[in-house]
């Protein structure tokens, strides 16, 4: 399920649903403040989202108990509706994230250059669990 590849970590998963909703489920910020977060006690809690090549795009993630918080942000590289995104963290450093559309099913492979700060193990588990939040999500909220 996780790979290191020349420096870059990835994360994947399969969710049973079709891309259409899969993609609004990513990009649409009414949806995102429901999944990002990588535990329980964290919550986004502010999204601005303008998804085309060139735009910006800004998630406010906070602990639940007011105690930390941070900005993640960056400008959208390149945008292929349902189909693929990449873009530049604010700290430079990149993200592709990949949509295979397979029937009623979607797989999205998310590749990024992890920061020197925390390990891959640490940055792998938290972007994964991530991902996970959002499989679960999106299957909740289809049905």
């Amino acid at each position: 399920m996780d790979k290191e590849i020349n420096g870059k970590i990835m994360v994947k998963t399969t969710i049973n649903e079709n891309v259409k909703e899969v993609w609004g489920n990513w990009t649409e910020p009414q949806h995102i403040t429901k999944w990002n977060q990588a535990s329980d006690d964290w919550c986004t809690t502010f999204v601005e989202n303008n998804l085309t090549a060139g735009g910006k795009f800004l998630y406010r993630m906070e602990a639940k108990d007011k105690s930390d918080g941070f900005n993640f942000s960056g400008t959208y590289d390149e945008v292929e509706t349902f189909k693929r995104i990449s873009y530049t963290l604010d700290d430079g450093r990149k993200v592709n994230i990949v949509f295979i559309s397979k029937d009623d099913q979607t797989e999205i492979i998310e590749t990024f250059e992890g920061e020197k700060m925390y390990s891959f193990e640490h940055q792998q588990q938290g972007w994964q669990s991530i991902l996970d939040h959002f499989k679960e999500y999106t299957e909740i909220t289809s049905r």
